[in-house]
C-alpha cells in the first residue's frame, strides 16, 4: 500500500511539473499577457515546480526501505525535509498574494496608486523562511527522529498554523471581492466586472483544492480508517500543480486567444492558410486585457513600449480599433462622401 501511494505521488508530482513548464512557457512567450497578475502566477508556477522537485527528491531517498534508510545522509535528508516544508509553505502564500492583489485592484484601487509587486515577493518568498526556520529547529531539538518522516508531531503546526491563516485570509478576501462585483454587475451590468469575476471565481475555486489536506489534518486520529483517509488526500495533493495550470492557464480565456491568434500569424508566416486565401490578422489591433487591467488600478491608461516608440504602429492601432468600433454602413457613407468630395474639388480645378 505504502509503495503504490509513493509511485502515485511521483506520477502526480512528474504531471505536475509538465503542465507548470508548460504554462510558464505560454505566459512567458505570448506578450500580449504581460500584466502584474499574471507576474503573480508565474512565481506560483515556480513555487509548484520547486515543491514537487524537491518532494519527488525527499521521497526517493526515504523510500530505499527500512534497512537502507539508516544508511542515509541525516543532513541532506534533513535539509530536503525542510525545503519541502518551505516551498509547500510558500504555495500557499502566493496564494494569498493573489487575493491580496484582487483585493487591492478591486476595492482599494482608488485610493492607492500602481501596485509594487516587491512586497508580494517578500511576503511569497521571504515570509515563509520564518516558520520554516522555527520549526526545523524545534524539530532538531525536540523531535528528530530519522529524516523526520514521522508527522506524529505537534511541531508540525509551527509551518501549518501560517498556512492556515493564509486560507482564512484569502478566503475572506476573494468574498469580500466577489460582494463588491456582484454589487457592480447587478447596478450597471459592466463586462469589467464580469472578467474579474472570472478571476475571483478560479482563485476561489483554489482554495478548496489546495487546503483540503490540512483542513482534514486536525481530524486524523491513530485509527487505520482514518489514516487511509489521510494518505489519500495526501496523493491528491500531489496532482495540486496540474490543478493550478488547468484553472489558471489552461482554462484561462486571454490565454487561449492570445494562442489563437498567435497559431492564425504562424499559418500566415509559413503559408497554410488555403488556396487563394489572404486572411489578414492585425499585430496591433487587438484589445490588451492585461493593459486595460494595471490602467483601471492605477486611473491611467498604458500604451505598451514596443507602441510607443513608434508613433506609426501607435497611429495605425488606434486607427484600426476606431475603425472596428464604427458600424459598416456608416463607414460606406463616409467614404462615399469622401469620393464625392473629391470629385467637386477635381471639377473646380479643371475649370
Amino acid at each position: 500500500f505504502a509503495l503504490s501511494l509513493y509511485y502515485l505521488a511521483m506520477v502526480g508530482h512528474g504531471i505536475s511539473i509538465v503542465s507548470l513548464i508548460v504554462s510558464l512557457v505560454i505566459f512567458s512567450y505570448l506578450n500580449s499577457l504581460s500584466c502584474q497578475r499574471i507576474s503573480l502566477h508565474k512565481n506560483m508556477f515556480i513555487s509548484f515546480i520547486f515543491n514537487s522537485v524537491f518532494t519527488m527528491g525527499w521521497l526517493s531517498m526515504i523510500s530505499v526501505g527500512s534497512q537502507s534508510i539508516s544508511a542515509i545522509n541525516p543532513i541532506s535528508c534533513k535539509i530536503l525535509a525542510t525545503l519541502v516544508q518551505y516551498t509547500t509553505t510558500a504555495n500557499y502564500f502566493w496564494m494569498l498574494c493573489e487575493g491580496i492583489y484582487l483585493h487591492t485592484l478591486i476595492i482599494v484601487a482608488v485610493f492607492v496608486g500602481e501596485q509594487q509587486l516587491f512586497w508580494y515577493y517578500i511576503l511569497g518568498w521571504v515570509f515563509p523562511i520564518v516558520p520554516v526556520l522555527t520549526y526545523a529547529v524545534a524539530r532538531g531539538f525536540y523531535f528528530n527522529d530519522t529524516c523526520w518522516i514521522s508527522a506524529n508531531s505537534h511541531l508540525l503546526y509551527i509551518t501549518h498554523g501560517p498556512i492556515y491563516a493564509a486560507l482564512f485570509v484569502n478566503l475572506f478576501f476573494l468574498l469580500n471581492v466577489v460582494r463588491v462585483l456582484i454589487t457592480k454587475l447587478r447596478k450597471t451590468h459592466c463586462a469589467e466586472s464580469t472578467t474579474y469575476m472570472k478571476a475571483v471565481r478560479a482563485t476561489l475555486i483554489l482554495i478548496p483544492l489546495l487546503g483540503v489536506q490540512y483542513i482534514f489534518m486536525p481530524a486524523i486520529s491513530n485509527e487505520y480508517y482514518n489514516q487511509v483517509i489521510f494518505s489519500f488526500v495526501s496523493v491528491f495533493s500531489n496532482f495540486q500543480g496540474l490543478l493550478v495550470a488547468i484553472i489558471l492557464c489552461f482554462c484561462n480565456a486571454e490565454a487561449q486567444t492570445a494562442l489563437r491568434r498567435k497559431w492564425a500569424q504562424w499559418q500566415i508566416a509559413w503559408g497554410k492558410t488555403g488556396w487563394g486565401e489572404t486572411p489578414y490578422v492585425s499585430n496591433h489591433c487587438h484589445t490588451n486585457s492585461s493593459i486595460v487591467e494595471t490602467s483601471r488600478a492605477t486611473g491611467t491608461v498604458e500604451v505598451p513600449a514596443a507602441a510607443s516608440s513608434h508613433p506609426q504602429t501607435t497611429k495605425t492601432a488606434t486607427s484600426c480599433l476606431r475603425c472596428s468600433m464604427e458600424p459598416t454602413g456608416r463607414k460606406r457613407q463616409d467614404k462615399d462622401t469622401q469620393t464625392e468630395t473629391i470629385n467637386l474639388r477635381m471639377n473646380k480645378q479643371q475649370r
